[in-house]
């Protein structure tokens, strides 16, 4: 069928999580990939456990807190880098494949739609920084519901604003856990598995897994 919508998560997705390590790697010492990957699974977490007891604080703040953690878990990383990881993670280098793929899809007369866990102010900078801003009609941030990913409200916000089922609607994010929630909404869900993770929700399957954004063309 024709989509009317493609919706993308942002940060994985479009956006590479681990830029901001890797632009100040040499520096920041021989863990910086380990440094890397605990900042991004402990903002993850932190979006978690504030959805679940009700206590929402924005994603710069869990992105700050997890850096702090990042720091305290890998004393030997350069504590002096720390305003420039954060200045760099405003400006991540999206996909190379990316710009291409929503001009293309954008092209077929479909909306194009970013629906993500950051701040309305991140995605504003990451997108123009990109250089996307004129390929996205509408960026969805979970800050107007005060609350995270996977809760129904986040997905409902694209069918309520668009005004269409979500059937019309495909997914994509590298979050195995994000393509389970939308899945269970009822969207069409693309998992962009870049980095060959094992499926852990089978029961809340994708419609199909690529290892980039350029094989969603060719899924119709």
């Amino acid at each position: 069928m024709a989509y009317a919508a493609f919706v993308f998560d942002a940060y994985g997705t479009l956006f590479d999580v681990h830029a901001a390590v890797r632009k100040h790697a040499e520096k920041l010492g021989p863990d910086a990939t380990a440094f890397s990957l605990v900042w991004r699974q402990k903002q993850l977490e932190y979006s978690w456990v504030r959805a679940l007891m009700g206590r929402y604080q924005d994603f710069w703040s869990l992105t700050e807190q997890a850096l702090d953690t990042a720091y305290a878990l890998y004393p030997s990383a350069d504590q002096s880098l720390r305003k420039d990881l954060l200045n760099a993670y405003w400006t991540l280098d999206c996909y190379p494949e990316v710009p291409q793929v929503l001009t293309d899809l954008k092209a077929t007369g479909a909306k194009v739609a970013i629906l993500s866990n950051g701040s309305p102010a991140m995605l504003d900078a990451a997108v123009k920084a990109a250089g996307l801003a004129d390929l996205v009609d509408e960026v969805f941030s979970v800050d107007a519901l005060k609350t995270y990913k996977t809760d129904p409200r986040v997905y409902d916000m694209v069918t309520t604003h668009f005004r269409i089922y979500p059937e019309a609607i495909s997914f994509q994010s590298s979050n195995r856990w994000d393509i389970a929630g939308a899945t269970a909404t009822g969207f069409r869900t693309v998992w962009m598995n870049r980095t060959a993770q094992p499926d852990e929700y089978p029961d809340l399957a994708p419609s199909a897994v690529l290892n980039d954004l350029t094989g969603l063309k060719t899924l119709g």
